[in-house]
């Protein structure tokens, strides 16, 4: 199993912070952690867009090339790239610049977001949020196929047999579709065969192993085979439990809170937070073997390949978020892995 971090690079008060960070200093210590992911031997590091005041991550692929520069091993995604608002060959382009500064370790993660500012930000209709993104999703795939493309669509002028360039060092950047609860979504992206990564924020997990299903039947029925699958959480690792919900708890509050406020959601309370964080819970927040425990137990439901943990879901001091991604790197990575092993070994005899 690939592990790894993903964060829209949140810059928010905490309690046990001295006010809000500047959004230099924010930008400095994201790629701090990115340096200490790789430093450590995680294998994916992700930031995603967002258009609004409180996050400092409209532009992912400027950020990712920063971080390109300063690591060596780690593969770097988006995540989530809001593909409907986008030019896909922008972001070809962006990413291909990225998989040059990295020497091959650029990828794409696209999904339709879960705000949608960035349409009329960018001059985009909303009544064409679902069409512009799968007109999209195509013509990025279709870029990959060669270095000149001719292709046509609804929303986009067409392209007549034009170069895209700079050309990727992969042969082909890997897409991943993000998806939340849309059996539609899930099914789409096996049969596109790209890979899913399927976003845990809320509910239980069993509750998506429909998501998993449908995406490993439609990959079979279009002849792509098995097709890799991530599950993405909000999550925060301390020492301690008590530590990891004292420090997730405030953070988690004040960014879920706000929006609630503008989905009609109530208010988070302490009791519905440790909740969500226990074995059968959506949040992977605790000590090193809870997370352990936890990872494992969704392993059976999903099989999965991946796992990325958002630790910044709000803001949290940048020193504890750093010893939260060394506990994820040291000690919660090599023994799930390790498990998984055993298991399959098991399962072979």
């Amino acid at each position: 199993m690939e592990f790894g971090i993903y964060t829209f690079v949140e810059n928010t008060p905490h309690p046990q912070m001295e006010g809000k960070l500047s959004n230099e200093q924010r930008m400095q210590n994201l790629l701090e952690e990115a340096e200490l992911a790789d430093e450590l031997g995680l294998d994916v590091f992700a930031v995603g867009e967002h258009h609004r005041e409180e996050y400092v991550s409209s532009a992912p692929s400027v950020i990712l090339s920063a971080i390109a520069a300063r690591t060596n091993n780690i593969r770097l995604s988006s995540s989530v790239t809001v593909l409907g608002s986008e030019d896909p060959v922008r972001v070809y382009q962006q990413y291909s610049t990225i998989d040059l500064i990295s020497k091959g370790r650029a990828e794409i993660m696209v999904g339709r977001g879960s705000f949608i500012e960035s349409f009329p930000l960018f001059g985009y209709e909303l009544n064409n949020y679902e069409p512009l993104f799968e007109e999209k999703l195509e013509l990025l795939l279709k870029l990959r196929e060669s270095e000149k493309i001719t292709w046509s669509g609804k929303y986009r002028s067409s392209i007549d047999d034009r170069g895209i360039y700079p050309q990727p060092v992969q042969d082909q950047i890997p897409v991943w579709r993000a998806v939340g609860g849309t059996p539609k979504s899930a099914y789409r992206a096996g049969q596109l065969g790209i890979p899913m990564a399927i976003a845990i924020i809320g509910g239980y997990p069993e509750q998506f192993k429909q998501m998993a299903q449908i995406h490993e039947q439609a990959a079979k029925e279009h002849g792509h085979g098995r097709l890799p699958v991530s599950i993405n959480s909000h999550g925060f690792i301390a020492d301690t439990t008590e530590e990891a919900y004292d420090i997730a708890f405030p953070a988690f509050k004040l960014t879920m809170d706000r929006i609630g406020r503008e989905r009609g959601w109530p208010p988070m309370s302490r009791q519905q937070f440790e909740a969500s964080c226990t074995l059968r819970g959506a949040n992977a927040v605790g000590n090193p073997q809870q997370i352990i425990d936890k990872i494992l137990y969704q392993h059976k439901i999903f099989g999965h390949d991946r796992f990325l943990l958002q630790m910044s879901v709000g803001s949290v001091p940048h020193e504890k978020l750093l010893r939260s991604i060394e506990l994820f790197a040291t000690e919660v990575a090599p023994k799930v892995r390790e498990e998984i092993a055993k298991r399959e070994t098991a399962n072979q005899e």
